[in-house]
């Protein structure tokens, strides 16, 4: 134990706060050590440095300063709970687990951290487990609706699911909040899909993404100006590659929401030199954070190559940190097309692949499916999203013009119609030998972080190409929006 006064620990309290707010980590990082040797058996202080760790892209140390604030927490929720969601961004499923266990056994009755664990057993692929908890917490709370929208998200719903009646008698209370009922109304259009009843399924969507546009406008032509400002700001980047490589090379696997990203990167991460970061969203953070942000980003040709490299280094440094120190880290962050000219310049060795889908698809999956409220606003309304895939389509034509043979185009129908043939190109692409793992990326354990959770752990299956057809009617208003323009 490090002997300091009262008065020092204040001093040291305020340094290290002012420190933090300066982003100066260093000064804080002193500040909280000394503070941690002095009060050891406070969780507080080693919880700050793993903050700290984290910031730094130390995985290690992160996880280390997470251990000892853990042992010490007894009975401190909130730092438990921040913790099991730090577990779980690094895949530590046993130490996430055990750390909702022990939010749980602070207040058995709470209801989010029993939901919490639940959600995160389906993405590992516990789905059992994860049925016994939902259910059990839906008999005790059928009241919260959105229990029902995360349980049936992974579970076919069959014809005599005791829950039904229950949902349809909760859609119709008149006293059930705006909240409550967009969620109820998406589980309850998977629901009606599950059980063939096809025609009831549009009624219960268009309600929830009229609620949930209601709860976050979009504004479409401030995503236009954003999306031109930072195409714009690339203009005169050089198309070559510039620098000397880092650690680990990206492969950006980009695409629309519900176009099939998540299976291309599942199979690039069943390669034995490949790490899965999922949907990481450093580059963008990243450009944004030194270049300027959306429409403020400046011309990046007059940048200082520094500047560039101190990109690139951030960039390599978080991705390492969340999902390994492997050769190859695979990177899904759906905005990435926007920088497509920066991450060539900036990254050598990066490889970029867009994965295509017919539009059609994409829009009754984007429209059939629950995002965080304030994502992919534009996912509420049939025509945005046609707008939406439209100028995503326009920013790759862009690129493809820009940086000739440096995008690899695959499209989720040949994927899933010639598996091998096109994940044998995809793994080439990628830079990569191949391996014949990658056929069988659906025998993976780790957890999936995406709404394809159930998905991507079964074998390539061809079910869910043109099942637009099945809704021709009610995607008049996304077909009308669409126009002329091909679907392929």
């Amino acid at each position: 134990m490090l002997p300091i006064s009262a008065q020092q620990k204040t001093m040291l309290m305020r340094q290290a706060q002012t420190a933090l707010s300066r982003g100066d980590r260093a000064t804080a990082r002193r500040a909280f050590g000394d503070l941690a040797r002095a009060e050891p058996k406070r969780p507080d202080f080693p919880y700050q440095l793993s903050r700290i760790a984290f910031d730094s892209g130390d995985r290690a140390e992160c996880i280390a300063q997470l251990d000892r604030a853990v042992k010490l927490a007894k009975g401190n929720a909130k730092l438990l709970m921040a913790a099991a969601e730090r577990y779980r961004h690094f895949g530590e499923a046993g130490k996430a687990l055990a750390a909702y266990d022990a939010v749980i056994a602070t207040d058995p009755r709470a209801i989010k951290p029993r939901a919490d664990k639940a959600h995160y057993l389906q993405l590992l692929g516990r789905f059992e487990e994860a049925e016994r908890l939902f259910r059990k917490l839906i008999r005790q709370h059928p009241e919260e609706a959105e229990l029902y929208r995360i349980f049936f998200a992974t579970e076919k719903v069959a014809p005599d699911e005791p829950l039904l009646p229950e949902m349809e008698r909760l859609w119709h209370a008149p006293e059930l909040t705006d909240t409550r009922r967009l969620h109820l109304g998406y589980a309850l259009a998977k629901a009606m899909e599950d059980t063939k009843q096809s025609d009831r399924v549009f009624a219960y969507l268009d309600r929830a993404n009229g609620l949930q546009r209601k709860a976050a406008p979009f504004d479409a032509k401030a995503q236009a100006r954003e999306f031109a400002a930072v195409l714009a700001a690339q203009d005169n980047l050089p198309a070559e590659p510039a620098g000397e490589p880092l650690p680990s090379r990206p492969v950006f696997v980009t695409g629309m929401p519900r176009s099939g990203t998540t299976l291309v990167e599942r199979i690039l991460g069943a390669h034995s030199a490949v790490a899965t970061g999922g949907e990481l969203g450093h580059a963008m953070r990243t450009a944004y954070h030194l270049f300027g942000a959306g429409e403020a980003m400046r011309p990046l040709d007059r940048e200082p190559p520094k500047r560039l490299r101190a990109f690139a280094e951030r960039y390599v440094t978080l991705a390492r940190r969340d999902a390994g120190d492997s050769p190859v880290i695979t990177d899904k962050s759906i905005l990435c097309h926007l920088i497509f000219g920066l991450l060539h310049h900036a990254l050598p060795g990066a490889r970029i692949v867009v994965v295509h889908r017919d539009p059609r698809d994409i829009a009754l999956s984007i429209y059939k499916n629950h995002f965080t409220t304030g994502t992919h606003r534009y996912a509420t309304d049939l025509a945005d999203i046609a707008e939406a895939i439209k100028r995503f389509r326009r920013n790759v034509a862009h690129w493809k013009a820009k940086l000739p043979g440096v995008l690899h185009e695959i499209h989720y129908e040949d994927l899933v119609t010639e598996p091998e043939a096109q994940s044998r190109a995809l793994v080439a692409a990628a830079g990569l030998d191949w391996e014949d793992a990658c056929l069988d990326f659906h025998k993976g354990t780790g957890q999936v972080k995406t709404l394809s959770v159930s998905q991507v752990r079964q074998p390539i299956y061809r079910g869910s190409a043109q099942a637009w057809r099945k809704y021709e009617a009610e995607l008049a208003p996304f077909i009308e929006a669409w126009g002329d323009d091909p679907w392929d």
